[in-house]
């Protein structure tokens, strides 16, 4: 079957030209001729997404059908869309793309042989074309040959929903999901994130269903084949602290773990780059050259990019290939885990830099799956605030949180796995008191882990979360490693600590149901009346 009646069979009429595949190159160039970019003195490209600096999380859907339904944690998080709607939008996305030239995009997403997908992407638009490209695996050409979608992706981006509040959804905005027919569509946001992070969320429904799990994490590896990961959410450093010029790079934010070992799920990198510094993260600043492809940026007349100017988002964006990090595995897979590392940014100043877990303190904290927003990041936001993200994603998971605790758990027990908590946040008080932990310091706390050196340490437990910390490590400033010792205001710090202590409770709650295996409370933290 020829592409164009592959097309047709997905609904699309009248398709004017195919851009099936193209090189960096030609897409650089369809770009230009587009007016979709700009170029960068770096060589890299630069795009604006539009109002959309960021994913649309309300407006994403599962079609509610057999039998996906009965596996699906239905809620605010994987919210329902019946299939007449799903019909009518998906007419919608089908008009705005026919009678068009298109881009067509076929890639792999997982590194393992035994658990990849074929996705196709169809947009026409060039940039996002190049984003899929740069973000997923990139098949060869002779699996090119043979290539059949599992999954497809139908970007009408330029389309919105006029019927919205009749169909009784969020906005004019619409990323829907139709599992049992394996496609997708998406209306109304041109944001690249929305194809990276849907994807994410189908093999997060896919895998676990066949026991392997699938993470949120990003992961390097040793010579030794000594395998880390790093979870954590947006803005807590996966991607900074993964790419380690000792150790070759995995991958950056999306990762599979099965009988074999861990595997990347993409073919590139989507690093944050706001007040970004090529002293303190050279690989990144690096990989930023032709072919990267940069979002929401600005830049002067000479395309020289201003890392510090968040005018349009904070959210500013670097997607780029894997390869352009010159120390990766190329192969994109690597051996069972020897450490996990759950990286969270507290901007209560509470959490020590470095804690070493146990097997229950494990599991606590990744069904809590903490971090903190701080002032200025979102309107009305004055204090810093705690989010709790279950297993470091909660906003991907389709299936329930506990569904990749039990996996974890199985797999940290069946492996030997040393699992710690690293806080890249605020030290010596919270937010506008305190200061940032520096990226040095963190870099110890990591590089103490990977080489072992931390288990030489004396460790004390802390109070309340009742952590155990190193009392020395390395050339760190002892004070820091047990917060309270850094805080001036020590009356302040255990205030500080107790309220942040009693939202980790009540956030757990939800697992402390009667006969729950996943109520893990006991680990987590004790607040003395």
């Amino acid at each position: 079957m020829n592409l164009i009646t592959e097309l047709e069979e997905i609904g699309l009429k009248n398709i004017g030209k195919i851009y099936h595949n193209l090189s960096y190159d030609e897409l650089i160039q369809h770009e230009l001729e587009n007016k979709e970019c700009t170029l960068t003195k770096s060589g890299a490209t630069a795009v604006d997404t539009g109002i959309f600096t960021g994913r649309s999380p309300k407006d994403k859907y599962f079609v509610d059908r057999d039998p996906s339904n009965k596996y699906i944690a239905w809620g605010s998080i994987n919210q329902k869309v019946s299939p007449e709607v799903f019909k009518e939008l998906i007419e919608v996305s089908r008009e705005q793309l026919s009678s068009k030239d298109l881009y067509v995009t076929d890639v792999y997403s997982g590194a393992s042989v035994d658990s990849k997908r074929s996705i196709r992407f169809i947009t026409e638009i060039a940039w996002q074309s190049h984003f899929v490209k740069n973000m997923f695996i990139r098949p060869t050409k002779d699996e090119l040959e043979d290539f059949k979608p599992q999954f497809t992706v139908l970007n009408a981006c330029k389309a919105v929903n006029d019927k919205w509040k009749e169909h009784g959804l969020n906005s004019e905005v619409f990323v829907l999901f139709d599992i049992e027919n394996n496609l997708s569509i998406i209306g109304g946001t041109w944001y690249g994130g929305e194809l990276k992070k849907g994807i994410f969320s189908m093999m997060n429904y896919w895998l676990p269903l066949e026991g392997k799990l699938s993470m949120h994490c990003s992961a390097n590896v040793g010579k030794k084949g000594d395998t880390a990961l790093f979870f954590g959410l947006s803005g807590t450093g996966k991607t900074t602290l993964s790419t380690d010029p000792n150790r070759k790079l995995i991958g950056d934010d999306e990762h599979g773990w099965d009988d074999k070992g861990v595997f990347n799920f993409e073919g590139g990198c989507y690093a944050k780059v706001i007040n970004l510094d090529a002293n303190y993260e050279p690989e990144i600043y690096g990989a930023i050259k032709r072919g990267a492809l940069l979002e929401n940026i600005v830049m002067n007349d000479d395309g020289e990019v201003d890392y510090k100017d968040g005018s349009k988002t904070e959210n500013t964006r670097v997607s780029y290939p894997i390869d352009h990090i010159q120390n990766h595995e190329v192969s994109l897979n690597a051996p069972h885990p020897k450490n996990i590392i759950f990286l969270t940014a507290d901007a209560f100043g509470v959490l020590p830099p470095v804690s070493k877990l146990t097997r229950d303190q494990a599991m606590y904290y990744f069904l809590s799956g903490y971090t903190a927003k701080v002032a200025g990041t979102e309107r009305g936001i004055t204090e810093p605030v705690a989010t709790f993200s279950s297993c470091f994603g909660e906003a991907f998971l389709p299936l329930h949180p506990t569904v990749y605790a039990k996996l974890l758990g199985e797999k940290i027990d069946e492996h030997n796995v040393n699992v710690y908590l690293v806080n890249t946040g605020w030290t010596g008080g919270k937010y506008g008191v305190g200061k940032r932990m520096s990226i040095k310091d963190t870099r110890a706390c990591i590089n103490a882990i990977l080489d072992g050196s931390i288990n030489q340490s004396e460790f004390d437990t802390t109070k309340t979360f009742r952590l155990q910390v190193p009392k020395t490590l390395g050339d760190i400033n002892p004070e820091i490693l047990n917060p309270r010792n850094a805080w001036n205001d020590k009356e302040a710090f255990d205030k500080t600590r107790d309220t942040l202590a009693e939202m980790f409770i009540n956030n757990f709650k939800k697992y402390q149901k009667e006969d729950s295996e996943f109520d893990f409370s006991e680990a987590g933290p004790k607040v003395e009346k």
